[in-house]
């Protein structure tokens, strides 16, 4: 089985429309859930999993597209109502095609608003939809420089809550403002998350919290040498204790999906972090779309990239299509 373990919410054009007025109206309608038809969500569903038979994806872990998110200093109230419209929507699609999608919650991330408030739209999703993750959005605050980084206090009784409930976590930025695109900054944010992470006692103190990073881990696989570098001055200088681990050992205490368009990127994941802590991933549809001129795919199907890396074994194949999924998704019950 080829399992998708990152891939987003396709949707018809009136929930977008929804947002719109949510946003543009400010609360004067009051707190309000839109329906999207049954017929129009049917119709993008369809077209996903005509985009999965394409390329042999045989399931899908859905999520909220992240750059729609209403995260920042949006209302709460429409934060609220938009994240539930989400989940509800990608608990719809897989009551449609039970065997091919599994969903990964959106949460209602505001600036300034404790980190429990998102536990009640966690404890609809698992109990209400079987949901098997949440999507985590490093910083909130969406580049305005407010967001306390995954390392802060103000995380731990999330990971305290995952970590009670196997629930793992899936590290997705979503829009931003400022100097970067929103594609410049997921790739920003998943470093800052890994770096923060590993200077930190986080996974000390939640030796269970299951934690995914996007995109191949943003910059950090590939700039490994300088993070090796940076782990021996900090311990030189007094920072981190002498016993502290080797960053290597720190970073294989993360898990990665494979959404890189690129295949000697890929090789260097694998040969840095271990096939045993990667995921199958490819965001499709999404930023790859394009096609590449000398395969002539669209660079999103990953897996005949994958499979044309002589160094995997079958062992390493099935691992990363299929068993480090259910490994991290404990809940993922395909039966």
């Amino acid at each position: 089985m080829i399992i998708d373990s990152h891939a987003h919410l396709v949707a018809p054009p009136s929930l977008y429309a929804y947002r719109s007025s949510l946003t543009v109206s400010r609360g004067q309608h009051g707190f309000y859930k839109t329906h999207i038809a049954e017929d129009e969500l049917a119709k993008s569903a369809a077209n996903n999993v005509k985009l999965m038979d394409d390329v042999g994806t045989d399931l899908q872990l859905l999520s909220p597209r992240p750059y729609m998110l209403v995260h920042g200093t949006a209302r709460w109230d429409d934060a609220r109502a938009w994240t539930e419209v989400n989940n509800d929507l990608i608990a719809r699609t897989q009551k449609m095609y039970p065997t091919r999608f599994r969903g990964v919650a959106g949460l209602p991330q505001i600036v300034g608003a404790p980190v429990t408030t998102l536990f009640d739209e966690i404890k609809r999703v698992t109990e209400e939809y079987g949901f098997v993750g949440v999507l985590v959005n490093p910083d909130p605050s969406e580049g305005l420089n407010t967001s306390p980084t995954l390392s802060d206090p103000y995380w731990y009784p999330l990971y305290e809550k995952l970590s009670e409930l196997d629930l793992p976590m899936h590290v997705h930025s979503a829009n931003c403002c400022g100097r970067e695109t929103y594609d410049e900054h997921f790739v920003t944010e998943e470093s800052l998350a890994i770096t923060s992470l590993a200077r930190s006692d986080v996974f000390k103190r939640y030796p269970d919290l299951k934690i995914m990073i996007s995109h191949g881990g943003g910059s950090i696989p590939y700039q490994i040498g300088r993070w090796r570098s940076n782990r021996q001055m900090e311990i030189k200088a007094g920072r981190l204790p002498k016993d502290f681990e080797t960053f290597d050992t720190t970073l294989k205490r993360f898990y990665f999906d494979t959404c890189l368009h690129n295949q000697k990127s890929l090789e260097l994941l694998f040969d840095v972090v271990g096939t045993d802590r990667c995921l199958f991933g490819t965001e499709r549809p999404g930023s790859g779309a394009g096609i590449d001129p000398i395969s002539g795919r669209a660079y999103e199907d990953i897996k005949p990239t994958i499979e044309a890396i002589t160094s995997l074994t079958k062992q390493d194949k099935d691992a990363i299509f299929e068993g480090n999924a259910h490994k991290v998704f404990s809940r993922l019950n395909l039966k």
